[in-house]
């Protein structure tokens, strides 16, 4: 059976572990080496496991963990041209001939294929993976808007793990300063409650079961709000969650349950 493990999701440290007990993959290491081996363990995965850590782009919060891991482990690392030449340039890993780009690969157990994603940095992308056993698990986070190439790279995942990161009046009546209120409501920025809750009605006609909120703000969002707008929209259309369809919002750090698929 596959597992599904949001370790840590948010502005404070993105990682995501998609496998099983005996292989996997990482998204991201946006933590420390320590705190990825300490969630691994609560999950009974050795870091031995891992196959790979494919990086969705090279923000601190999906990369502050990387250049240790890689270095105790020797775990290939896979992303796009412009994150891996971010990565390089910015001596965030420890063997530069054990980082690879990827578009299509495939890894063990699993199919990757990479789409880009709207957002402020070098070359960002979302992953789509296929596991062995036919299951297929969809992540983009950190995106301005839905672009046709994302909602392609989503389809028809049974899984779907898509960033919900801020409620608009929340962050336009927040402390953040207006640069960054509008850097974060840009195309370049990041999805919205509203904006998520837009796109999974469609991903639930195209047979996504599963789907877990990611990448919510401390500040701007909160759980039960992100949950409930994505829930009236799918509600709108009829469906019933845990009969339809489950819903979940990933916590900042290692405390929810995996999702078996």
């Amino acid at each position: 059976m596959a597992r599904f493990c949001p370790l840590f999701s948010g502005s404070s440290g993105n990682c995501l572990y998609v496998g099983n007990a005996d292989s996997g993959i990482l998204i991201d290491a946006g933590v420390s080496a320590r705190r990825i081996e300490t969630a691994l363990a609560a999950r009974e995965i050795a870091p031995s496991a891992i196959r790979a850590i494919l990086v969705t782009h090279e923000h601190s919060d999906h990369t502050s963990g990387l250049r240790v891991f890689q270095k105790r482990y020797h775990t290939p690392i896979y992303a796009s041209h412009g994150t891996l030449a971010a990565l390089l340039e910015e001596k965030m890993v420890a063997e530069t001939d054990n980082c690879f780009p990827v578009e299509e690969i495939c890894l063990d157990d699993f199919e990757i294929t990479a789409f880009p994603t709207s957002h402020d940095c070098r070359e960002s992308n979302g992953f789509r993976i296929v596991l062995r056993d036919g299951r297929t698990v969809g992540i983009a986070t950190d995106l301005g808007y839905v672009t046709e190439a994302v909602r392609e790279g989503l389809c028809g995942c049974d899984l779907v793990h898509i960033e919900s990161n801020h409620d608009v009046r929340m962050l336009e009546n927040g402390p953040y300063p207006y640069p960054l209120k509008r850097r974060i409501l840009s195309e370049r920025g990041h999805l919205s409650n509203e904006a998520c809750a837009a796109e999974l009605s469609a991903l639930l006609q195209n047979g996504t079961t599963r789907v877990m909120l990611g990448h919510l703000s401390r500040e701007n969002n909160l759980p039960a709000l992100a949950h409930a707008t994505a829930l009236a929209a799918l509600q709108v259309q009829g469906a019933v969650e845990n009969r339809d369809f489950t819903l979940q919002v990933a916590p900042p750090e290692n405390a929810v349950s995996p999702l078996i698929f």
